[in-house]
């Protein structure tokens, strides 16, 4: 089912739940029942709670956007360092640097076309991107400088497949949901309790209430869903993506 219509039925259910509700009310209750005295202390409470859940919804959305940030960066990061390692090969013999090479883009094409559809799916890496990744690091560590210039770039070398196996461990406990169970329970009890409190404002069957009643549900809905979407940040909406590799390494993976 497509995200968009998940969305759409979300907030029309949101909508047709306060709207049934509201009009049930008002079936039940008497002609002589005067909607227009609120107490204070409930406009105080119903404003409070609607304060306290917006701070809690933005705490909630800045996170999961921030975690969808952190999970780009480790892409780049990874693909950065792995070009490079690729690109300092230079300095060594023909036979070395091309295995190095063969190597890096070998486990590049298994990334962007294998690994990654696993990862979106599972939230796991694969064993065979773990094997190849650790190929490149014998290629880089078993090799012995015969000169200086050689030397002076060893290390470097290591350093730099170190970053890409930290990244891609960083990138693996980036790729299941960032929001635990009780966030999601308080998120979607708290949206529940603030709808709720509609009605302890004594809600009219007038059409501009209901239009804002509907449209306020709506909202919540959205903002939820939202939350959702970019929980998962490399399998949902609007997903980090494999492109740092694809424009580091041009025609890997199709």
């Amino acid at each position: 089912m497509s995200e968009w219509l998940v969305l759409t039925l979300a907030m029309a259910a949101a909508c047709g739940v306060v709207l049934l509700v509201t009009l049930l009310r008002h079936r039940r209750t008497g002609e002589d029942y005067d909607a227009s005295e609120t107490p204070d202390v409930i406009e105080y409470m119903t404003m409070m709670i609607g304060v306290v859940y917006a701070i809690v919804l933005g705490l909630a959305i800045a996170g999961v956007w921030e975690a969808r940030g952190s999970a780009q960066e480790h892409v780049r990061v990874e693909a950065q360092a792995l070009h490079e390692v690729s690109e300092r090969a230079r300095v060594y013999p023909e036979d070395v640097r091309d295995r190095i090479r063969a190597d890096v883009h070998a486990y590049v094409s298994h990334v962007v076309t294998t690994e990654w559809d696993t990862m979106s799916a599972t939230g796991e890496l694969t064993d065979r991107g773990s094997r190849l990744l650790s190929r490149v690091r014998h290629d880089v560590t078993d090799y012995q400088p015969r000169s200086d210039f050689e030397a002076q770039a060893y290390q470097p070398l290591v350093d730099q497949v170190a970053a890409a196996d930290d990244a891609r461990g960083a990138r693996a406990d980036s790729a299941g949901a960032t929001m635990p169970g009780v966030v999601w329970f308080g998120l979607i009890a708290g949206g529940l309790v603030t709808i709720g409190m509609i009605f302890a404002l004594q809600i009219r069957r007038t059409r501009r209430e209901l239009f804002l009643a509907g449209l306020f549900s709506a909202l919540f809905a959205f903002l939820l869903f939202l939350i959702w979407d970019f929980d998962a940040p490399y399998s949902r909406g609007i997903a980090a993506t494999a492109e740092p590799f694809h424009v580091l390494f041009p025609g890997i993976g199709g």
